[in-house]
């Protein structure tokens, strides 16, 4: 495996009054495409400008491969950045742009030569090595910011929101192509950015940021099904979330417990299975996914399952080609998503409109205690 690991202990960072960074403390593990995902302000880009070089925390330390970096002038570290604007020089090819760092370096000509023409091979501009960055697209010129990050060969690739200045179809295709130069380099990537949509999708993992401080650290997958606090919950995807107590706690098979929590909002007690055993009276935080709830004309079975199941008004449907949202207002007055997946035209069931009455539904299983409250 390329790349190195990246230790960040206990960094601090303020601007002024302002606290960017509040005793961040991660690890990052060769050859791992790795995201800061967050809002703005939330302290990721300082973060990447402290492990890039160009800021210099007020405490803590930055390692690549156990080696204190921080005395390492930001041109002397195993990394190289690609920011948000592209930095490309306006007067000189795309050839010479990502030939730019070897020149510098004195390399022969021939091995210049063989280099460029291998990453222009890589991020697909063969046929543009003589156009001004003038003459390309925003894409174009992103590929050419990687090519030229590249080419030095660093251990770690810096991505400062790369694509944020591009429209949404060409980030989507751009985003495919940078997870697959990933895959064919091999090196750690770092990839600062505030699209969760962007980071569930290319991330090994992601750590979640919000004002300077990591609420969580895990994999696509564990961030959204198992998000750790309530800014998570809401800030990956869309999700329904109730304050909620515990009333009871019952051991399960598989290591589980069925846990009834009684929800206010909702007006009655429900169902949802756990892996911690929760203390009866706790307060905790409740959240299901609008995809997992289930929206029938018709009252569901409850035949050997532990089904929540909710009567209501649709409010509001929204059709999105592959799937519908629908706002349904329940009969205790909460407004509950629901996220219905297009599959099969025939077998999707009655159309379900406007101020339709439908139940909606979930299981035990689909439900998910966030995190407990402090009392």
């Amino acid at each position: 495996m390329k790349g190195c690991d990246i230790s960040i202990e206990n960094v601090s960072k303020s601007f002024g009054t302002f606290h960017a960074l509040d005793n961040v403390s991660l690890t990052i593990n060769k050859g791992e495409f790795f995201s800061l995902l967050g809002p703005s302000g939330c302290g990721k880009t300082t973060l990447l400008r402290i492990i890039a070089g160009f800021e210099s925390p007020d405490a803590g330390i930055v390692c690549f491969d156990g080696k204190n970096i921080l005395e390492v002038a930001a041109n002397k570290r195993q990394s190289n950045t690609v920011f948000q604007n592209y930095a490309l020089f306006p007067h000189l090819s795309v050839y010479e742009n990502i030939a730019f760092p070897l020149r510098l370096k004195k390399r022969p000509s021939k091995e210049i030569d063989q280099r460029v023409m291998e990453y222009l091979h890589l991020v697909q501009l063969d046929t543009h090595l003589q156009k001004k960055p003038n003459q390309l697209s925003g894409g174009q010129k992103q590929r050419v910011a990687i090519a030229r990050a590249l080419i030095n060969e660093p251990s770690v690739l810096l991505l400062d929101e790369p694509l944020s200045a591009l429209d949404a179809k060409l980030r989507s295709n751009l985003l495919m192509e940078l997870d697959s130069i990933h895959d064919k380099i091999g090196i750690t990537f770092i990839y600062v950015t505030h699209d969760q949509s962007e980071a569930l999708s290319v991330s090994d993992r992601i750590a979640v940021m919000n004002q300077g401080k990591i609420l969580q650290i895990g994999t696509p997958f564990e961030i959204y099904e198992s998000p750790a606090t309530q800014f998570v919950a809401k800030f990956i995807g869309e999700t329904n979330l109730f304050d909620s107590s515990v009333v009871e706690c019952i051991p399960s098979p598989n290591d589980e417990f069925m846990v009834t929590l009684n929800v206010p909002e909702l007006g009655e007690k429900i169902k949802v299975t756990d892996y911690d055993e929760t203390q009866i009276g706790q307060q905790v935080s409740f959240t299901v996914r609008p995809e997992k709830v289930r929206i029938t004309l018709e009252e569901p079975p409850k035949t050997g399952k532990e089904l929540n199941i909710f009567h209501g008004v649709v409010e509001e449907p929204i059709y999105s080609g592959f799937q519908s949202k629908f706002y349904v207002r329940l009969d205790n007055g909460i407004l509950l998503k629901v996220f219905k997946q297009h599959q099969n035209y025939l077998e999707d069931g009655p159309e379900i409109t406007w101020k339709d009455s439908v139940y909606v539904s979930w299981s035990a299983n689909d439900g998910y205690i966030v995190e407990v409250i402090n009392q």
